[in-house]
């Protein structure tokens, strides 16, 4: 039973072997690829229901015991985001055969898709510091091939910059892991928080310092103020399906990282490292991200500053360190890794539609496509936190975490970041669904109206995480509880 923590990543590994052996089969590859990435998220919703009902799955690799061994843990965290994983790539694999040419289909997007979707899982489900190294490679490594699929001159500049950045990143963290060998001896996270407790005083400083590095490495790939430069140009250029599935999941494993090390083995210095610098950070990345999406024409770019501002609400959950600050983080999380996917296929619908990605050139497109039109409106609202969406759940529990703690400044900023990120998204709205008519509208309705379902798909799963509270709640306070307390996650992974 305890082997099942390895599935979601051993899965999405085979696939991509399998469909890489026929890349100009395309029918049968597509088909494929569809079907087994339905099985694969019921294998890992049965694995989620497992976990919650019967405790963490812990999988010690060539029965090496912890931390000798590498420690695959699917705990109430990182198994709810394997499976919000796995339903966005459900999406995007419908998607994907009207968005991509053939071109780009045969040039093995299916292999890079099913190997970035093993790496996030992996990112997600390790348990110990250098195979969370060796995860993001593999995620970065698909995502270097996904990036470029196209050939096009602008993809290629982009490509550049994000290759080299996260090549920079990774020696960082790299060396950092190794500065956390030398000082505690092992690797494995939970070995690692029992250690850190035995640190020397006169060595705090030090720890202190490597979690500050650390911070930045994860701060690099989530995109956190001042550090997200290379975020926004990077993913824009790609085609919808692909820049969708990079801005749901590749700054969140990131953002993942960040909550995983700072409420697992960094707690020692909580007002340094959470109430004074996670704080300060989100309250910048909220303000600068919204500041983008107001500053630019572009729909897809408007999408894709609007990652940032969550980052920043996430960001401010985790520095709240409090049950409700982290029980808010984590239903945000949940609530904008599908509710950005969904915005980034329906602008690339909108996109088809219009002819243009320029908003101050289209217009009227509501009429020729109204089912676009209200699925855009309604994913804004949810976007923005509207009651009683997803996003205003995750919101109010932050907000009311922050006004325990009296962080006046932090509330004013995350309720002002709301309202613009509204503004910002509601402008694509009005501007280029409503109005006169444009001409240049494609007569192709197949096509818009295939791009919409998988669109529509993922907007009632983020529904739902609103309207169903009731039900998702539980389990969220669950996690921001465990989270809290860490010995169950040590004792599973050491003693289990």
């Amino acid at each position: 039973m305890n082997n099942l923590a390895i599935l979601p990543i051993v899965l999405p590994l085979l696939a991509s072997a399998l469909v890489a052996f026929f890349p100009s089969k395309l029918n049968i590859v597509r088909k494929v690829s569809q079907a087994l990435t339905v099985v694969f998220l019921i294998v890992i919703g049965y694995i989620a229901w497992l976990v919650f009902n019967d405790g963490i799955i812990v999988v010690q690799g060539g029965g090496w015991a912890a931390p000798f061994g590498i420690s695959i843990v699917a705990d109430y965290l990182s198994i709810v985001l394997v499976l919000t994983t796995y339903i966005i790539a459900t999406a995007a694999i419908f998607y994907a055969p009207h968005s991509l040419s053939e071109q780009q289909e045969k040039f093995y997007f299916y292999t890079f898709y099913f190997l970035l979707i093993s790496g996030v899982s992996g990112a997600f489900l390790t348990g110990d510091l250098f195979n969370l190294f060796v995860f993001f490679e593999v995620l970065l490594m698909a995502s270097y091939g996904l990036i470029i699929l196209g050939n096009g001159k602008a993809q290629l500049r982009e490509s550049l910059k994000y290759v080299l950045v996260n090549l920079f990143s990774s020696m960082l963290f790299v060396t950092t892991i190794a500065f956390i060998y030398a000082l505690v001896g092992t690797v494995n996270m939970a070995h690692i928080a029992e250690r850190v407790e035995q640190v020397p005083a006169a060595q705090q400083g030090i720890l202190t310092g490597i979690g500050v590095l650390l911070f930045f490495v994860f701060a690099v790939k989530a995109a956190v103020f001042p550090l997200y430069y290379w975020l926004p140009n990077s993913y824009v250029v790609p085609n919808p399906v692909i820049s969708a599935l990079f801005g749901a999941l590749l700054t969140k494993v990131g953002i993942y990282s960040i909550f995983r090390v700072y409420t697992l083995i960094f707690v020692h210095d909580t007002a340094l490292t959470h109430q004074q610098i996670f704080i300060w950070l989100a309250i910048f990345t909220m303000l600068f991200g919204v500041i983008g999406a107001l500053s630019t024409n572009n729909v897809k770019l408007i999408v894709t500053y609007n990652i940032i501002p969550a980052i920043g609400f996430i960001l401010m959950g985790i520095g709240l360190y409090s049950e409700d600050g982290l029980a808010g983080s984590i239903y945000y999380l949940m609530h904008d890794m599908v509710v950005k996917a969904a915005l980034f296929l329906l602008i690339g619908a909108l996109v088809v539609a219009a002819g243009t990605k320029d908003l101050s050139k289209m217009s009227g497109v509501i009429q020729r496509f109204p089912v676009l039109g209200w699925l855009f409106f309604l994913g804004t609202i949810v976007l923005a936190g509207v009651p009683p969406f997803s996003g205003f759940i995750g919101k109010l529990l932050l907000l009311r975490g922050a006004l325990s703690q009296e962080h006046f400044l932090l509330t004013i900023v995350a309720l002002l970041s709301s309202l613009l990120i509204l503004l910002s998204m509601i402008r694509i709205f009005i501007r280029g669904f409503w109005g006169e008519k444009m001409e240049g509208i494609t007569d192709n309705n197949r096509k818009v109206h295939a791009l919409t379902i998988p669109a529509g798909f993922l907007l009632a799963i983020s529904i739902f995480l609103g309207v169903g509270a009731e039900f998702v709640l539980p389990y969220v306070d669950t996690i921001s509880t465990y989270l809290l307390d860490r010995s169950e996650y040590i004792s599973a992974v050491l003693k289990g």
